[in-house]
């Protein structure tokens, strides 16, 4: 008898030890219950930063807990990837997942952690465009002209960046590679500096963020030349899409959300509709319009596909311009 009272104990105790405290459904349905944390990948007011206080502030709202903005800045977005890669997959911590998350699989092909192996996509956010700019004195005033004119003068016209790697890097690459003509990369340490050798003829052209790149054309000082969207966009309604000239040719950039692998289903389907019900909201769509961006809520499956694709699109790129960072 009392055999059989040990083993019924024994028996009882590993059954409850089989049973989590609290199963996921119970999480995900008294999810949130503390303030959650959105890790962003550069510093405090940036076009990117500026977004992700937008929509976290609306989230908050929507969440019922406060959603804090924590600014990790540095390896291209790796080492805000890293932090929210390693954090409890219990939907507390969230990634600003961007295109350079997607470059950065290729272009740091040993980094311990990726974006498509350590993170799940939650939900897009926006896009935006980019533009091909010029110093007002630079001969061409087309993307026709201009490939004539680097094809008559190989290896003789510096194209500036704000940065190796990244998209205004990377937006050169795929148009010299699919164009076929030699130009000279100049990388710049931001935005600020690469506008400065723009303007002064240091460098002779630049692909921008068409928010950034706004002030300066407007003023006259830099010249838009075409965009990388597939169509016009609506502050720059007379400028023409590369990809009119260079069939195929677009750079979008875009922002969204992630989470770290293994966060419950639940959680996940939880902020994709609280995000795309912010996103829903005029005033947000029309606060990232003036911003030089369009909102762009969808599924969790959609904004998996995009960062897949992306991630496959600047692969070829990143090998073609033979890049490669330790």
């Amino acid at each position: 008898m009392l055999n059989l009272r040990r083993r019924a104990l024994l028996h009882l105790l590993a059954s409850a030890a089989a049973v989590p405290a609290v199963s996921p459904l119970a999480r995900a349905q008294s999810y949130p219950s503390r303030p959650v944390t959105l890790v962003v990948f550069v510093p405090a007011g940036g076009t990117p930063d500026i977004i992700a206080r937008l929509v976290g502030q609306s989230l908050s709202q929507r969440l019922g807990q406060s959603v804090v903005i924590d600014n990790r800045p540095g390896g291209g977005g790796n080492v805000a990837l890293q932090a929210v890669a390693r954090a409890p997959a219990d939907g507390y911590s969230l990634l600003l997942v961007a295109t350079p998350h997607a470059v950065n699989v290729t272009l740091y092909e040993k980094s311990a952690v990726t974006v498509t192996r350590d993170i799940l996509p939650v939900a897009s956010i926006n896009t935006d465009s980019f533009v091909l700019l010029a110093n007002s004195s630079f001969p061409a005033r087309t993307v026709a002209e201009f490939i004539t004119h680097a094809k008559d003068n190989p290896g003789k016209i510096n194209v500036a960046s704000s940065g190796t790697g990244n998209l205004s890097h990377l937006s050169g690459e795929l148009f010299r590679m699919m164009t076929g003509v030699e130009v000279v990369h100049v990388p710049y340490r931001g935005t600020p500096a690469a506008h400065s050798g723009l303007m002064a003829g240091d460098v002779h052209a630049m692909f921008d963020a068409t928010v950034s790149a706004l002030p300066q054309i407007q003023s006259g000082a830099l010249r838009a030349i075409g965009v990388t969207a597939t169509a016009r966009v609506r502050v720059l309604p007379d400028i023409p899409p590369i990809g009119d000239t260079v069939g195929g040719y677009a750079v979008t950039g875009w922002l969204g959300i992630g989470v770290p692998k293994g966060t419950p289903a639940e959680i996940v389907e939880r902020l994709n509709r609280d995000i795309n019900a912010v996103l829903a909201d005029p005033a947000m769509r029309t606060r990232m319009e003036d911003l030089g961006s369009d909102a762009h809520p969808g599924s969790v499956h959609e904004f998996g596909r995009l960062i897949a694709e992306e991630t496959e699109k600047w692969a070829k790129v990143v090998k073609f311009a033979g890049l490669k960072v330790e």
